[in-house]
């Protein structure tokens, strides 16, 4: 019985010493990113380890709350918006200082709108920024007023502005330590990134205490997720942002109080094939992706069922497009996503001079149908999608070869020397707002992924949803943004230019020493509020 009290007391005390071990300025929050970065440069940011750099070590001018969605200010203390919606007026904040030392002022602004709005800097943010009559105009009438001025009416012209990074004009090169919580310390290429307190940071707590709370963070970058999990569970990492659904089952199990599925992303995960005339690829290929209805019978042969279930565990829901039903003010609910059909697809490969034989898919110049899909190394989700995808394919003949890659590899394939056939990736939303996707789904975006950076439209159907997708752009009045945004989900749904399979659930782990972390559906899932998070000593003998 003495060793019984002994055993509770010595619990007791561990319970107690951790409720009141106070969660430590100065610590350091690890976690890891699945690839490297493909650039710092805040205006060229195009992959997810980019835009959660860019986010902590970056100010702008708003910020979208990943919590509320709703816009707060940031380095403008204040906006209006003018001109039914073609002007919007900041009032920039004052006393902000950047690291090297040099005032933060309405110069600033209009520079980085200077460097991101060059048409030889081909910045998919950009994009955003255009409308049906040209781009928007950035001015500055006053050392703490910026004016940006819009050729038509933008829809939601404040929420734009959460995705520019301000950088110092006076900064030598570029890029340069900017106006975020964090500065980049140290990176090891292929490693690790060490991200330090920005001393200028001109936050403050509640009680007027600098932020952020961390001293540092230190990203490793690590493609193996098993491993992740491994030092996850070791305490040698505190946050995964995103969760394989076995991932999250397995941590359920073992400690179901790190785990949080915070609901319905606003992302997707697709497959595209290369649509590129100046692609370095076989006639056939070329021919087979260019038609309709072969993009529309690989559609109808996918079991995306299958895919939600055997490979998110149900933590995933079927994709009829780009939206996700979970962004009900957007979601167009009169298109379903394409259920399997292996019937239908034969028709509309037969329509087209396929034919069946011996089991091989072959096309009217006897051609067997056979292609590779690429995607990136490390990820066993869309590995295993692909394997999936793999097999429903075989049933129609086709043999799909599948090609893993380091990601910087693969990004460069698929939007430099465009030497691949089709794609297995996702994409982060951030924002709701149909706006968001349109360095996507403009033809003359870099990011659109079919067929990139198009001088003109090479389809009739593109060249409608570019007038679609900048209509909507251009008034506030909300009936009207959803008519010509409900148009463009039906034409995607109707040609599959992208075959959307799934949107995922938003899956992560946060380690009890964390302070402050609030996951949300919305990227970043957990380190949005990262000024605010705090890690507390290792209890003895936890986790």
């Amino acid at each position: 019985m003495k060793f019984l009290r002994l055993v509770i007391s010595l619990l007791l005390a561990l319970w107690i010493y951790s409720s009141l071990v106070p969660a430590a300025r100065g610590a350091e929050l690890r976690f890891a990113l699945p690839a490297e970065p493909k650039t710092v440069d805040p205006f060229l940011v195009a992959d997810e380890s980019a835009e959660a750099l860019r986010y902590l070590t970056e100010g702008s001018l708003i910020r979208v709350n990943r919590q509320t969605q709703r816009a707060e200010p940031e380095l403008a203390v204040s906006w209006k918006v003018l001109g039914n919606g073609t002007k919007i007026v900041f009032q920039l904040r004052q006393g902000v200082v950047f690291p090297g030392g040099a005032p933060f002022t309405s110069a600033d602004v209009v520079d980085s709108f200077e460097k991101l709005l060059a048409p030889a800097l081909h910045s998919p943010i950009a994009d955003t920024f255009r409308t049906a009559n040209g781009v928007a105009k950035v001015s500055a009438p006053g050392k703490y007023t910026v004016v940006a001025e819009f050729p038509a009416l933008a829809a939601q012209i404040e929420r734009m502005f959460d995705q520019v990074s301000i950088v110092s004009a006076s900064a030598p090169v570029r890029p340069a330590p900017g106006l975020g919580a964090f500065v980049i310390a140290e990176r090891k290429p292929g490693v690790s990134i060490l991200l330090r307190r920005n001393p200028t940071y001109w936050k403050r707590d509640a009680d007027g205490t600098p932020l952020p709370r961390l001293d540092s963070i230190r990203i490793d970058i690590e493609q193996n997720r098993d491993l992740e999990l491994l030092r996850f569970r070791r305490g040698e990492l505190q946050l995964i942002e995103k969760l394989t659904a076995d991932m999250f089952d397995r941590l359920a199990s073992e400690t179901p109080g790190t785990v949080v599925d915070a609901g319905p992303t606003l992302d997707s995960e697709f497959l595209w094939f290369n649509e590129s005339r100046r692609a370095p690829i076989g006639d056939g290929a070329k021919e087979w992706f260019q038609s309709r209805n072969f993009r529309r019978a690989i559609s109808l042969a996918i079991h995306r069922d299958d895919l939600c279930r055997v490979v998110y565990k149900g933590h995933a829901s079927p994709a009829a497009g780009p939206v996700s039903p979970a962004n009900k003010l957007w979601f167009n609910s009169r298109i379903a996503p394409d259920a399997f059909n292996i019937e239908a697809a034969m028709k509309l490969l037969k329509a087209d001079g396929f034919t069946l034989q011996n089991g091989i898919l072959r096309d009217r110049m006897s051609r067997a149908v056979e292609f590779s899909v690429v995607t990136n190394a490390g990820s066993k989700t869309r590995e295993l999608m692909a394997a999936m995808i793999q097999q429903d394919l075989a049933k129609a003949g086709i043999r799909l070869n599948i090609v893993t890659l380091d990601f910087p590899s693969l990004l460069e394939r698929i939007t430099r020397s465009l030497n691949y056939e089709a794609c297995i990736l996702g994409l982060v939303n951030v924002d709701a707002d149909p706006s968001e996707l349109m360095n996507i789904l403009l033809s003359s975006a870099s990011n659109h992924p079919w067929n990139p950076s198009e001088k003109s439209p090479e389809t009739e159907w593109e060249a409608e949803i570019d007038r679609l997708m900048l209509a909507q752009a251009s008034t506030a009045d909300h009936a009207a943004r959803a008519k010509s945004f409900d148009r463009v989900q039906e034409i995607l749904h109707d040609q599959d230019p992208v075959i959307y399979l799934l949107h995922p659930n938003a899956l992560a782990a946060v380690s009890p020493q964390v302070g402050g972390a609030k996951a949300t559906a919305f990227f970043p899932h957990t380190f949005w509020d990262a000024e605010h998070l705090t890690v507390k000593p290792k209890t003895p003998g936890g986790p």
